[in-house]
Formats: C-alpha cells, structure tokens, sequence
C-alpha cells in the first residue's frame, strides 16, 4: 500500500512562485511514474506534469517553461517547483503515483489549494 500526502500549496500573488511536495511511504518501487494533477472548478482533472523512475519528464503545454518537476528518490518525494504562477493556474493539485508495468497500481494524494490571485 502506498500513502501520497502533498503539501505546499497556498495563495499567490500573479507572477510568484511556490514549491509543491508530494512524500510517497509504503512499497513504492521502480518501475513507477509519479505526477502532478490539478482540477479547477467546473473542469476536469488534467495531467501537469509526470516523472518516471528513471528520470523522464513529461509537462502539459499550459505549464511548459514555467513548472519543473523533480524527485528526491532517497526521500521518496516528489516536488513540483512553480514559477511565473498565472491566475488560471488556480486549482486544487493532486499527487500521483502509478507503480508497476504488467499490474499497475494507481496511488492519489488528498490534494492541495493553489490560488493565483491579486
């Protein structure tokens, strides 16, 4: 069984920054993919940004150049760094994890508020 538990999230000015983390306990191990989600209100939930276990990344085009996402695989976290934040990046972002390749087991955090507002 994995745990997801996110943190980080908060309410910006237009143009700031914030760091999410999102720590992973429990058997988490390769092969797995972790990333970031976010549903606004009234919208689906939508992929943001993902990274493999061997270090490949992946960022939806709305978010390119401005959000890195990272992993500290000794702590088993993942961090998604936001930069140049914009009003509609307000949403609640969700953790993910998907662990395995032949049986995959899909893991989601609780989720945190991040509000992009002046």
């Amino acid at each position: 069984q994995v745990q997801l538990v996110e943190s980080g999230g908060g309410l910006v000015q237009p143009g700031e920054s914030l760091r999410l983390s999102c720590a992973a306990s429990g058997s988490i191990f390769p092969p797995y993919t972790m990333a970031w989600y976010r549903q606004a209100p009234g919208k689906q939930r939508e992929l943001v940004a993902s990274i493999t276990s061997e270090g490949s990344t992946n960022y939806a085009d709305p978010v390119k150049g401005r959000f890195t996402i990272s992993r500290d695989s000794a702590k088993n976290t993942v961090y998604l760094q936001m930069d140049s934040l914009k009003p509609e990046d307000t949403a609640v972002y969700y953790c993910n994890a998907v662990v395995g390749t032949v049986t995959r087991y899909f893991y989601w955090g609780q989720g945190t508020q991040v509000t992009v507002s002046s």
